[in-house]
């Protein structure tokens, strides 16, 4: 559990210094504590007059940034910070009331000339955001930063040369900005410090791909990653999407024949598959309260499955991630579904509206089981999975991703990402339906014409976030 923070604050250039101490206040303790300051607040309001607009937007503040009183003469930081506390990076852009809708972006499509072109084809949709690759898939940071850290100096390369005429961009048609960091899937720190990795036989082990792993169990292998997210809140990005928060795929199968260090968790009383999961979900717990100052939000990409049942090999739980989190990405691509691997459905690949939707209820279930669930932000397939056995596959259009998003509003999920990892988006696709949707995560209204009905068949792509 973690306790809350102690916040003290001033300001200095445009950034909020904090001073921060820790003090031990049991779970039950703060929920009172907060349960009894928001009554307070509620009261003093009640006293006051409230006819005026600004005395319920005081109100309304009170009631998000409550805090529970303390003895001492700090204040206990909120669990979402105003934003008078936060970094302000200078770009304004505001998260989508109608929900996030993005595509994915390479460092290399962002900071050349296919971004004008992919942010054309935002603005001439209903889409509204951009996952722009921040650590790529070998481990390379994209743009260079003012850090100090040593390794994100060596590591970080100018391929996105103008992050703030980037940003000037996305801000002038308030395209939300999302900062993909590849975490534990990193061939260039695992060569450079084969200490932080898997090593076999004296060398790096690598899987099939020839990509290596760093250890989530290494405490400096999550600074250095939230480091990275740092620089990207500083340089405008309002969300950090974490990807590859993982083990290697297979890692059960051969955790007995590599070496590597169980770090902080070798002498705890859990069993092998207990610690990978506590150390991958300690890292996303440790991430978003590191970043809670930059006042970014923090999502997760995660298998599918995980939400069927844990992943132990690879140290992943649906639930505890997304406990963690502001934002869970699944990623339940149909052509990622073995053949009758789900419920009355051959050839998942051939059906994509009954593979998200399926998909969706389970989702669901798991996540009405968390006290405080994240926003449900499911990656989309558009690519054509034509490296399948023939007969399992089609070409994926307009009408498979409709397909698929229709699926997700018929069960209440009004958020989602497209994947194509040659950044090349299906034109001609209707990302309402139809339908009018107010705020974010909230109800849908239909208009007066009925929404599509699914079309027969789909298609895909050899390319995926995460592992797909």
């Amino acid at each position: 559990m973690i306790k809350p923070w102690k916040l003290s604050a001033f300001v200095v250039a445009g950034f909020v210094v904090t001073t921060l101490s820790i003090t031990s206040v049991s779970a039950e303790e703060e929920a009172e504590d907060t349960e009894q300051d928001v009554e307070e607040t509620e009261e003093d309001s009640e006293e006051a007059d409230e006819d005026s607009d600004e005395g319920s937007e005081d109100e309304s503040e009170a009631r998000l940034f409550a805090i529970p009183d303390a003895e001492e003469d700090l204040l206990t930081l909120p669990r979402l910070i105003p934003d008078r506390f936060t970094y302000d990076s200078g770009v304004n852009i505001e998260y989508p009331e109608d929900g996030v809708r993005g595509i994915f972006s390479t460092a290399h499509s962002a900071g050349g000339q296919k971004f004008n072109e992919l942010v054309d084809f935002v603005d001439s949709t209903d889409l509204n955001a951009m996952v722009i690759d921040v650590k790529d898939d070998d481990g390379f940071i994209t743009f260079e930063t003012d850090s100090e850290d040593e390794r994100v100096q060596e590591n970080s390369r100018d391929v996105i040369t103008d992050v703030e005429g980037m940003m000037d961009t996305l801000e002038e048609s308030q395209i939300y900005p999302i900062a993909r960091v590849v975490v534990f899937k990193d061939t260039i720190l695992g060569k450079q410090e084969p200490e932080l990795s898997f090593t076999e036989g004296g060398n790096v082990w690598t899987n099939p791909g020839g990509s290596a792993f760093v250890n989530p169990f290494s405490e400096e292998v999550w600074e250095y990653n939230v480091e990275v997210a740092r620089q990207a809140a500083e340089a405008g990005f309002k969300e950090i999407q974490f990807d590859y928060v993982r083990f290697p795929e297979g890692f059960g199968s051969r955790d007995d024949m590599l070496n590597y260090t169980e770090g902080n968790y070798a002498d705890t009383d859990m069993d092998r598959y207990e610690k990978r999961i506590a150390a991958v979900t300690d890292f996303v717990e440790y991430a978003r309260e590191e970043l809670r100052e930059y006042g970014v939000k923090v999502s997760v990409d995660i298998f599918g499955v995980a939400a069927m049942y844990d992943e132990p090999n690879i140290g992943q739980s649906f639930a505890a991630i997304s406990e963690n989190v502001d934002v869970i990405s699944s990623m339940p691509y149909p052509s990622h579904w073995g053949e009758g691997s789900l419920p009355g459905i051959r050839y998942p690949d051939l059906e994509p509206y009954n593979v998200m939707d399926y998909y969706s209820q389970v989702e669901n279930e798991v996540l009405e089981e968390l006290d405080n669930p994240p926003v449900s932000r499911p990656w989309l397939q558009d690519f054509t999975a034509s490296y399948l056995p023939d007969g399992q596959w089609t070409s994926y259009d307009a009408p498979e991703i409709e397909a698929q998003i229709k699926a997700l509003y018929d069960n209440n999920i009004y958020e989602f990402l497209l994947w194509n990892a040659g950044n090349n988006y299906t034109p001609g696709v209707d990302y309402k339906l139809g339908l009018d949707i107010e705020i974010a995560g909230a109800e849908l209204m239909e208009d007066d014409e009925e929404m599509p009905e699914e079309d027969s068949e789909e298609e895909s792509d050899e390319e995926d976030s995460d592992d797909e």
